[in-house]
């Protein structure tokens, strides 16, 4: 049997798929890495791949002056979507397929979110394949200072305090989360590494904070964002993916 092919986009190194990594191969996908900055600008063939992720990273989406991979990202996501193609965001990924519908993106109004909180579920969501995910239980981690206007014909799956488009979804195909469901407490090592700039700039005591926090909470989601994904993922099967 021939197996699907899912491109996950890449714009730091430790910000990966993590946790949900063996999800994808166990439901038929050869998963490949590509590096956001090597990205060639031929969208045609990247659009051959039956699933592309968009992957989160450390920069915005109006920033594609001085990154212009973004560009072809964007131009990617919504060729796909207006194909009905299968397309997956994560944090930065979640902005590129919200701008690729038109939506503007912009620094948040009430600042910086990082750390562990729980979402609240719309009805939607909850009818979804986030029902997992219990926001009275098990937090999420946020880790974004951009957010983005809800695109026209996106259903909105979840909010936090903070921002209220958190999660949404179009049709079956699209699924874009600005927190992270990806994350491993072994995997966000990394992050505090990668991240040790902007965090130590926020609290000196940002980093013990976080990895307690993630201690606590991680292991729980790594659960529920591999049930997450692959309630998703098993249902793209029976999506007619236009020519």
């Amino acid at each position: 049997m021939t197996r699907k092919k899912a491109i996950a986009i890449r714009h730091v190194p430790f910000e990966d798929l993590d946790a949900l990594e063996d999800v994808f191969p166990a439901a038929g996908f050869e998963l490949v890495y590509m590096d956001a900055t090597s990205l060639s600008n031929d969208v045609a063939e990247l659009n051959k791949a039956d699933l592309v992720i968009f992957l989160g990273g450390p920069i915005g989406v109006y920033q594609s002056e001085l990154f212009p991979f973004l560009q072809i990202e964007i131009d990617l996501a919504r060729s796909r979507l207006m194909q009905q193609k299968p397309v997956l965001g994560i944090c930065l990924g979640a902005q590129i397929i919200a701008a690729a519908l038109g939506a503007a993106v912009y620094p948040g109004a009430a600042g910086k979110e990082i750390g562990w909180s729980c979402l609240q579920l719309t009805e939607v969501g909850a009818a979804s394949a986030l029902r997992f995910l219990d926001g009275s239980s098990q937090p999420v981690l946020h880790w974004h200072g951009d957010t983005f206007d809800l695109p026209v014909g996106a259903q909105l799956l979840a909010s936090s305090e903070q921002y209220k488009n958190q999660v949404f979804s179009v049709g079956q195909h699209c699924l874009a989360f600005q927190c992270h469901i990806e994350v491993s407490v072994a995997g966000l090592e990394r992050w505090y590494v990668g991240h040790v700039g902007e965090l130590l700039g926020i609290d000196p005591g940002c980093i013990s904070r976080l990895r307690l926090e993630g201690q606590r909470y991680g292991p729980g989601l790594e659960g529920v964002g591999r049930n997450i994904a692959q309630t998703w993922l098993e249902a793209l099967p029976s999506i007619e993916f236009a020519s």
